[in-house]
């Protein structure tokens, strides 16, 4: 798992943050008619078709033509190939967008198919080398039966500025609201984090793009894995961040025993309930802070990400689910002190099913990481019940990548959880004993109010929990201690996580979202060993 997302991450940072754009465009001739394909009638019917068809035959993997060749294009020498800009498809007509294609390489070997739709007819872009300016001495140059791309970024027409990428197996990603792309949106999920693995990476192998009136692009395409097809339409538009209407028609080849549904990759390295896992200089290091989940019911649940010791998979029942993300809340610079990557101004991505998912769960993939190159987060809808050959899945869901969550306000919000040791200051600190400490937001609070923290742990003590305003601040703060101490004989031995369940309330009334944290002895012990 991680080798195809370390590849997928350090290829796409240098092309679309160094300006190297390794892409590539048969286009101005393809959209005008010279040297491209004969236009054949198109339609997402007809791709569905395609998609149906394929998955009642074996899967054939792709024929990698020149493989020695595209393995010697590897990091630096795909960083030497320059895209003509000229080239750009729709450069030549008044389109909000143009897209421009990344040349192959040894970390996208595997052949991409392109086309253009217009009225309903599709036309290929033939791969060709003459569209990149490429050194003498790049063994690029040698290419001479290879047939497809590696993907396709869109630019604005105007700025020529990015904003939205297609590269590897079925991963895309965009620039969100501030121009920083992040995280990572992909087709499918199959087996992710299965005990035995490996994981399989259904990839996209064809595109059919359409420009929108809408400052915007629709692209289709199919997908193929040894277990799966299927086909896709992402529709694309711009405003304050960037909104994806996604059909998804999944055709199932064989059986599957952890189906991932709108999945969602990220980074994350440490943060402020976190600080003890890295030696780095910077106060936080992530592309993404949290999983929000917005149940059936209407239960809004924050759960703040871990870089745990060892992988863990955890599921969170979400029967109807109404929407789920992973998100970036923390927005102060000074809390990452980054001026390169600027992960304050990463977006997160907010998925709202368009119709009932029926029963199923929110499913959090977390990989333990030593460094910020790694995607080591995975969230997905994963549908109750065995997955089988002959399985068809239809799903649509809108798909944002902005700011802030649209849950925003609704209730109160957690902003920030931080750990520390347990017990009163001056006084001698109780062993095995952590304080954790949480920011909110205040909703329907007063300062006449006398709100209290509901906690719920799944072994441990909990004492000296507290809730009060921040003095000077509009936030609140509630805190507790978790005593987490066992039999001397397992101590240093027993790293079963802790699962906590807490939310601020009034009377009655849940005045905050649910916030669920999950706790390792081995690293709160590590915390608490740490000394001047």
């Amino acid at each position: 798992m991680h080798s195809s997302q370390i590849a997928r991450r350090t290829l796409l940072q240098a092309a679309l943050g160094g300006g190297a754009f390794f892409l590539l465009p048969q286009l101005a001739r393809a959209a005008d008619g010279a040297d491209g394909g004969e236009p054949v009638p198109f339609s997402f019917e007809w791709l569905t078709g395609q998609a149906r068809e394929l998955a009642e035959h074996d899967y054939q993997p792709p024929v990698v033509e020149e493989a020695d060749i595209l393995e010697e294009v590897d990091y630096d020498r795909h960083n030497e190939i320059r895209f003509r800009k000229e080239r750009a498809l729709w450069g030549d007509k008044p389109s909000p967008s143009q897209v421009r294609f990344f040349f192959p390489g040894r970390y996208f070997k595997q052949p991409v198919r392109l086309h253009t739709v217009e009225d309903g007819m599709a036309r290929e872009i033939p791969f060709s080398v003459d569209f990149f300016d490429i050194p003498e001495d790049n063994p690029a140059r040698r290419l001479v039966r290879t047939e497809g791309f590696a993907g396709f970024s869109a630019m604005d027409a105007k700025t020529g500025i990015d904003w939205m990428a297609f590269l590897g197996a079925s991963y895309w990603r965009t620039s969100g609201y501030s121009g920083q792309f992040g995280l990572s949106a992909r087709g499918l999920a199959i087996d992710t984090a299965i005990a035995g693995g490996p994981e399989e990476f259904p990839m996209f192998t064809q595109f059919w793009l359409e420009p929108e009136n809408e400052n915007g692009l629709t692209a289709y395409a199919l997908l193929d894995s040894p277990r799966a097809t299927g086909a896709y339409r992402i529709v694309s538009r711009r405003g304050d961040g960037v909104v994806q209407d996604v059909t998804a028609r999944i055709f199932m080849r064989d059986t599957v025993e952890r189906l991932g549904l709108a999945p969602l990759t990220s980074m994350f390295w440490f943060a402020k309930n976190t600080p003890h896992v890295s030696p780095d200089w910077r106060p936080e290091v992530h592309d993404s802070d949290g999983l929000e989940i917005l149940t059936g019911s209407g239960e809004r649940i924050w759960r703040p990400l871990n870089n745990p010791p060892h992988t863990m998979v955890n599921t969170f029942s979400a029967p109807s689910v109404k929407g789920f993300g992973l998100m970036q809340r923390e927005r102060d610079f000074e809390q990452y002190q980054d001026d390169g990557v600027f992960y304050d101004r990463r977006a997160g991505a907010w998925v709202v099913p368009g119709q009932d998912w029926g029963q199923g769960t929110v499913t959090l993939v977390e990989i333990s990481t030593d460094d910020e190159i790694h995607d080591n987060i995975v969230a997905f809808w994963q549908p109750a019940g065995a997955v089988k050959p002959g399985d068809s899945h239809e799903l649509s869901y809108t798909l944002s990548w902005l700011k802030d969550s649209p849950l925003t306000g609704s209730t109160g919000q957690f902003t920030a959880v931080r750990l520390g040791a347990g017990g009163v200051p001056g006084q001698p600190r109780p062993q095995d004993t952590v304080k954790i400490v949480c920011d909110f937001t205040p909703h329907d609070l007063g300062a006449g109010d006398k709100p209290y923290f509901n906690i719920t742990s799944s072994r441990g003590v909990v004492s000296n929990d507290a809730v009060y305003p921040i003095v000077g601040q509009s936030a609140w703060r509630a805190m507790f201690d978790l005593g987490f101490g066992g039999p001397e004989e397992l101590v240093g031995r027993d790293d079963s996580p802790i699962d906590l369940r807490a939310f601020v309330a009034k009377g009655d009334e849940a005045v905050t979202e649910t916030l669920l944290l999950q706790l390792f002895p081995t690293q709160l012990r590590a915390m608490l060993a740490r000394k001047p």
